[in-house]
């Protein structure tokens, strides 16, 4: 089994601490955010960054959906991580300052990938598919922070 990875990430004009504030708050914004590939959001615990347990389906491809059961954590400053109680997938939001009013947004995801063939197309395709649902959900961060 190889880790398989996908990162993306994209630059906001909103302070960082907005922008996290965003993306930690389970109970409101972070629902408002997720693109159609994400069903059944539930907040089981928590709500708002370190402690939260959140609990969705994510629809990778039309045959391929991830029931998702995620404890998230604060590392450290500007930085969540959702660990899946379900799989090795780990997500990691990171936020930094880029300028005057502006941050940068920052998300990857590593999981162990399958073996074989399977792993081979897994590991070529899915970081592409999974950059874009990302993608989205930071379009719709920014468009949310930049009011």
């Amino acid at each position: 089994m190889a880790q398989v990875e996908a990162t993306t990430e994209r630059i906001i004009a909103a302070d960082a601490e907005t922008v996290f504030d965003a993306l930690a708050d389970y109970t409101g914004t972070r629902e408002k955010l997720l693109p159609e590939h994400f069903s059944e959001y539930e907040v089981r615990e928590g709500g708002d960054g370190e402690g939260t347990l959140v609990r969705w389906k994510l629809q990778a491809t039309s045959k391929r959906v991830r029931d998702c059961l995620l404890e998230v954590t604060e590392p450290t400053d500007g930085q969540l991580v959702e660990k899946d109680r379900n799989s090795s997938m780990v997500t990691t939001w990171t936020v930094t300052p880029a300028g005057e009013g502006k941050s940068k947004a920052l998300v990857s995801t590593v999981w162990n990938g399958a073996g074989g063939i399977g792993g081979f197309f897994e590991k070529t395709f899915a970081p592409k598919g999974l950059g874009r649902i990302y993608d989205a959900l930071l379009a719709k961060l920014a468009a949310e922070v930049e009011k």
